[in-house]
């Protein structure tokens, strides 16, 4: 920016509150626009949600429930590589989680003010492995004596496009692809819980688990007028193999729209195909081809604003899983500036009265 460019730049926006500071200070200074590219906001199903709520089918959001799952494939995969760091990566919390908390914000149109949370490491630890029955782990899956009893081995070898990228080039840059999930140095969770208060009033409890049986999510919206239930199941993905990074499995997606009464409706989800849900080639043609992109009532572009939102959530549950106490976002970024006021709850205009329900009458 400094340099008299736009920017294009990937999620996380950075992985440290100085970091953020720094390029927030940058945006404001020059004037020059930054794109944070939240694919997931472009996936027609997840669109779909942010039409509901748009059109206000359940009235105000008062809390979201929404739990991630990764399952042994994708999850075990962020402790093979530098993700296992959190030095480097910020944890899964600001590296994965920036994703899923970008979708909240977004859904919710709404910021971060107060985050609260918990995390430990209980499953890829040596003690795991030990009841795993691997009694001499070694540092890395290639040479690893124990490779042919462990679930979790990875054959870079027998991939060729880990071989190329990584195992044949390991002797220029030391960089080891394949080490093992339950080595000892290992210091990000995996296991994750989050409390988070927003700028509207409405709260999120969210959590990450990174050693489960299923991969994707379910999330609930509780609203003045009914709920909003939905989940989907994603494929199973390694990064640097030919699986699709976000893809959905065959009959992945449900959601169901529950008022406060009456009967419940399974809606058809909204589909496309290709990478995160088939939400890649939407926001690339949008980046790439404005002239021929229609305007957005969903506003799923994203600038600096909501990339720092998305890892202020992190930063800030970070931060409480080290001391135990609850974060306000204002105390980790000055730049960012929640209201003056302390949260208000929803509106206050009338609505419409729920008539009673069979069981009532």
């Amino acid at each position: 920016m400094e340099a008299g460019c736009d920017v294009i730049t990937e999620k996380p926006l950075t992985t440290t509150a100085e970091r953020c500071q720094r390029i927030l200070e940058a945006k404001q200074r020059t004037g020059r626009d930054l794109r944070v590219t939240f694919n997931y906001r472009y996936s027609p199903p997840r669109t779909q949600v942010k039409d509901l709520l748009m059109r206000g089918e359940i009235g105000d959001i008062l809390s979201v429930d929404f739990h991630w799952m990764l399952n042994t494939s994708h999850g075990a995969d962020y402790f093979r590589r530098w993700h296992a760091h959190k030095d480097i990566s910020g944890g899964l919390l600001i590296h994965k989680a920036s994703h899923h908390f970008d979708l909240v914000n977004w859904w919710l149109g709404a910021l971060p003010v107060t985050v609260q949370a918990t995390g430990k490491r209980d499953f890829y630890t040596p003690a795991m492995a030990a009841r795993f029955g691997l009694t001499a782990p070694g540092p890395r899956c290639h040479t690893c004596a124990e490779k042919s009893r462990c679930g979790f081995h990875l054959d870079l070898s027998a991939t060729p496009g880990l071989k190329a990228l990584y195992l044949d080039h390991e002797h220029h840059d030391g960089y080891i692809r394949d080490r093992c999930v339950f080595r000892p140095e290992i210091d990000i969770e995996d296991t994750m819980n989050v409390l988070v208060g927003y700028d509207n009033g409405a709260s999120l409890a969210y959590s990450l688990n990174a050693f489960n049986a299923w991969e994707g999510y379910t999330i609930a919206f509780n609203g003045t007028l009914g709920r909003i239930e939905h989940t989907i199941v994603e494929s199973t993905y390694v990064n640097g193999t030919d699986t699709v990074q976000g893809g959905i499995a065959t009959d992945g997606v449900t959601t169901r729209l529950i008022p406060l009464r009456g009967a419940p409706r399974t809606l058809t989800p909204w589909a496309s195909t290709g990478d995160h849900g088939g939400g890649d080639d939407v926001m690339l043609g949008e980046i790439f081809l404005p002239a021929t992109t229609k305007p957005d009532p969903y506003r799923r572009a994203s600038d600096e604003r909501g990339g720092a939102a998305a890892i202020l959530v992190g930063l800030a549950a970070n931060q409480s899983i080290a001391t135990g106490q609850p974060v306000r976002i204002a105390e980790l970024l000055s730049a960012f500036t929640p209201p003056a006021t302390a949260p208000m709850p929803g509106r206050t205009d009338p609505l419409p009265m729920p008539q009673p329900s069979a069981l009532q009458t």
